[in-house]
């Protein structure tokens, strides 16, 4: 048992704990299914402090950090809760980026020790890790051919003791350094305390009201906050995790019915995935009982039909890594009852407003930037305090993102405050026009930019991926959005791209691609 003694013991607050809590009142129950494997809530308990005492036995020190690049496993679930028993840092680093943008990420954060998986250390990730960690990494599954240098997982965890660790760990400490998407440029390393990071776990159990009989998909990669949050919530309420190593609606389905899987969370275009896929007609999902949704906004017909022939209580989460996840929810009752681009409200453990540039917050109706304050903010930017005071600026965390409250006081989204086009003096909301892009049948997916212009400033562009086996022109596409917005707001030009720059959670990057297009309208006329 951890010891009681130090100040502030009595009140503690600890992800570390999470698992040992639920441990002790679902022992036997099955924690997490990894393929073949299912994993009891004792069995992960006990790998949790085996894997924290290896951690210590290496030489690590309280607050040093640890990076994990790992696929959605069963040892990256012990790896997170082990590594802040340990009271270490956690720094889950996306092992999709480029080599160089890990690379980076890893100097700036400097953590002592990396684990990652054997198949990823075999590629061009292996190298970025021994260059920027310079200590033995653990690696995830034994391959002798990795040599002396590296400890497998297992052995870490076999040469380790199951008794948890005596370390003193303050509810305001550092757990964990998430490094944002980079949708703005080179991302900024996001601190979170095991106050904040578990403020948010309640807001979760508490909203999407999880129980101890629920079966949940680990499908988005754990390195992300949404999934990190559900991930913790679902173990905190004694509920069962399913892990995925793809984005696979196939998959998804065959997993809902051979688990019995509950509670969902994956992405719009994976949900309509589903509708029609071949794999649906031959398994019963009749499990479902809420499926929870973000990231993007989901078209009207294709959510009534998953309402209809999915699962019957669909749920809007948001939020940021920086005010950690959920922030808003768009409850299963309002669904239908609102079309658009709708947040919802405020979860128990946040408060929303709307602030003008000048720190004025704004009545309902009135467009402004969408702040937030609760004790799930982060603690600030990682060797950035100058971003950290321009992000809660007037005693509020500042989202980016712009909206309104309607009269029922329903948060409604208009755009991220960087992605609002501001063409010939008017301003236009991204999202406006891509409704409209993406209400033409021949349109996979759409993003709308503003492009430099020497008449307008900025020439609203549409960038656009078809859906197999169909086409559509230019003058199509344009003639269609004339028809569906106003002269001003609609494009100037469509771009046609085979695939777009997207983040690991789906997000388009459209900084690639105003920086791809920047030149579009160069020899435009000025009058």
């Amino acid at each position: 048992m951890v010891s009681v003694a130090g100040p502030g013991a009595i009140g503690r607050v600890a992800l570390g704990d999470i698992v040992r809590r639920s441990a002790r009142k679902h022992a036997g129950k099955v924690a997490i299914v990894d393929g073949p494997r299912r994993v009891t809530y004792a069995e992960l308990d006990a790998d949790v402090s085996r894997l924290a005492n290896a951690l210590l036995a290496r030489g690590l020190q309280p607050g040093d950090r640890v990076a994990t690049l790992c696929a959605n496993s069963y040892e990256y679930a012990v790896a997170t809760f082990g590594i802040q028993r340990a009271g270490l840092v956690w720094l889950p680093v996306n092992q999709n980026l480029a080599p160089g943008d890990v690379a980076w990420i890893l100097s700036h954060a400097e953590p002592r020790l990396a684990i990652i998986d054997d198949a990823l250390y075999a590629g061009p990730l292996g190298a970025a890790v021994d260059a920027a960690v310079g200590d033995a990494v653990v690696v995830v599954r034994r391959d002798p051919a990795l040599g002396s240098k590296h400890t497998s997982f297992d052995d870490a965890l076999a040469r380790s003791g199951a008794r948890e660790p005596d370390v003193h760990i303050g509810d305001h400490d550092l757990a964990q350094i998430m490094y944002t998407s980079g949708t703005t440029g080179n991302p900024k390393g996001v601190m979170h305390s095991h106050l904040s990071v578990f403020s948010a776990l309640l807001a979760n159990v508490i909203e999407y009201e999880f129980r101890s009989t629920d079966v949940g998909n680990v499908m988005l990669p754990m390195f992300h906050c949404a999934q990190h949050t559900l991930v913790i919530a679902l173990l905190a309420t004694g509920g069962t995790l399913v892990m995925m190593r793809s984005v696979d609606p196939g998959e998804l389905i065959r997993q809902i019915a051979a688990e019995k899987v509950t509670v969902a969370l994956t992405l719009p275009p994976i949900y309509a995935a589903l509708l029609d896929h071949p794999e649906r007609a031959k398994s019963d999902i009749s499990s479902l009982r809420l499926c929870i949704y973000g990231m993007m906004q989901m078209p009207e017909a294709t959510l009534r039909r998953l309402i209809a022939e999915i699962c019957p209580n669909f749920q809007l989460g948001t939020g940021q890594t920086e005010m950690y996840p959920c922030t808003m929810t768009f409850k299963p009752a309002e669904q239908l009852k609102r079309i658009g681009p709708y947040w919802g409200d405020s979860t128990i453990v946040t408060e929303t407003a709307i602030m003008d540039d000048n720190g004025n917050l704004l009545p309902d109706g009135e467009i402004g930037e969408i702040v937030h304050r609760g004790p799930n903010v982060m603690l600030g930017y990682f060797k950035d305090p100058e971003a950290t005071e321009r992000a809660r600026a007037f005693g509020w965390h500042h989202t980016g993102d712009l909206g309104f409250f309607d009269p029922d006081g329903q948060l409604v989204f208009t755009d991220r405050k960087k992605d609002m086009i501001k063409t010939g003096g008017e301003n236009v909301p991204s999202i406006k026009v891509e409704r409209a892009l993406l209400s033409h049948p021949a349109i996979a997916n759409a993003a709308a930019i503003g492009l430099p212009h020497p008449r307008w400033f900025e020439a609203v562009t549409a960038v656009v991926t078809l859906k197999p086996g169909s086409h559509a022109s230019e003058e199509e596409l344009l003639s269609h959005c004339k028809a569906h917005l106003s002269g001003f707001e609609a494009p100037k030009a469509v771009c046609f791209v085979e695939q777009f720059p997207l983040t690991a959670t789906g997000k388009i990057q459209k900084n690639q691609l105003r920086a791809r297009f920047a030149d579009l309208y160069a020899e435009a006329p000025a009058r």
